[in-house]
């Protein structure tokens, strides 16, 4: 259900200078089109990184390479961090 135009009490904390300097700047008129342009830029985030994910999983499917067992690849990184442990020795964090 959606709730248009419910009022909704925010706590901006130090961000309400931010919120000031877009409003004195002029670029927006009132403290909802702040709101409702940031809420708009972090949808455009998303958006970005389920598209980089959407594509990183396509490319993984078309792959033509043949899979690997999962055990292998475990295998493969335990021992490469077995070796970075022999290496840099049980002090080095």
């Amino acid at each position: 259900m959606t709730r248009n135009n419910t009022p909704v009490l925010v706590d901006l904390g130090q961000q309400r200078a931010s919120l000031d300097a877009h409003l004195e700047s002029g670029d927006l008129s009132d403290a909802s089109d702040v709101i409702r342009a940031g809420l708009r830029a972090l949808d455009r985030e998303a958006a970005g990184r389920d598209a980089v994910v959407k594509a990183g999983i396509e490319l993984a499917l078309d792959d033509p390479r043949p899979s690997r067992p999962a055990r292998d690849v475990f295998d493969r990184l335990r021992d490469k961090q077995g070796a970075r442990a022999k290496r840099t020795g049980p002090d080095a964090a």
